[in-house]
């Protein structure tokens, strides 16, 4: 790893461009494919929790994402932005399928009702 204060002397040669993963995971090659999910929810009530992001390309490779530390807010017709973190990155994607959680004991007693959703990746923005 790099100190954070010295990553652009290290990684960033003048002549050439670098990639760099601020987003790194524990396993090796330590690099993290992030995307942007952003969803639209049309549940009446105000609901809290997590969102896991699993994604299939068409010979059945499946990636989950981890988890967010944080639990996001959804309230009816409000855009909400998360980002995600896979270890590997799926090229074409067949299905997307997203898991709702509170990370309580029983789960969540009620279901989040998605009316949009959006899955962007950061790495090649023109997927």
């Amino acid at each position: 790893g790099y100190h954070a204060d010295r990553w652009k002397k290290l990684l960033i040669p003048s002549s050439s461009p670098t990639k760099a993963y601020f987003d790194t995971s524990d396993q090796d090659p330590f690099c993290m494919y992030n995307y942007l999910l952003d969803i639209t929810t049309w549940n009446k009530s105000i609901r809290r929790g997590f969102i896991k992001v699993k994604i299939t390309d068409y010979a059945g490779n499946t990636v989950e994402s981890q988890m967010n530390s944080e639990a996001s807010t959804f309230q009816q017709y409000k855009r909400v932005k998360i980002l995600t973190g896979f270890h590997q990155d799926i090229e074409k994607i067949a299905k997307i399928s997203l898991t709702f959680s509170t990370k309580t004991l029983l789960g969540p007693k009620h279901k989040l009702r998605i009316l949009q959703m959006k899955l962007k990746s950061l790495n090649d923005p023109k997927r």
